[in-house]
């Protein structure tokens, strides 16, 4: 929820969901490269969101989400830019989506004191 605009909800399937919030928790970036290092932290905010045990397919899709051989990673984030273009100028989306150059570490550069953690 966005609460700065009119508490805009921006609509996502849990796994991209939850890949979104693995980027929010970390302001330093994450490189794609590095996922696996992530998995068991995507997989617990994955339960959280989805809110029952994991089942294999799911299992498969976190899976791939964090193989750096895989392309899902990116799917994932294209479906994040998406869900905020959609709800807001280009301008303004860019503060909230997936950002960083090839090889680098990605980040979302929305400032962490405006995210309130509930």
């Amino acid at each position: 929820l966005l609460p700065d605009y009119d508490n805009r909800e921006i609509m996502m399937t849990p796994l991209v969901k939850a890949v979104y919030f693995l980027f929010l928790r970390h302001p330093e970036g994450i490189n794609f490269k590095d996922l696996v290092d992530y998995r068991n932290e995507l997989i617990s905010l994955y339960t959280a969101i989805k809110g029952s045990p994991l089942d294999d397919n799911m299992t498969k899709s976190i899976y791939r989400a964090t193989d750096p051989t895989d392309n899902s990673i990116n799917e994932k984030v294209a479906r994040i830019r998406e869900a905020f273009v959609t709800r807001f100028d280009e301008r303004l989306a860019v503060n909230y989506i997936i950002q960083g150059e090839r090889g680098e570490a990605k980040r979302i550069p929305l400032h962490r004191e405006f995210v309130k953690w509930e």
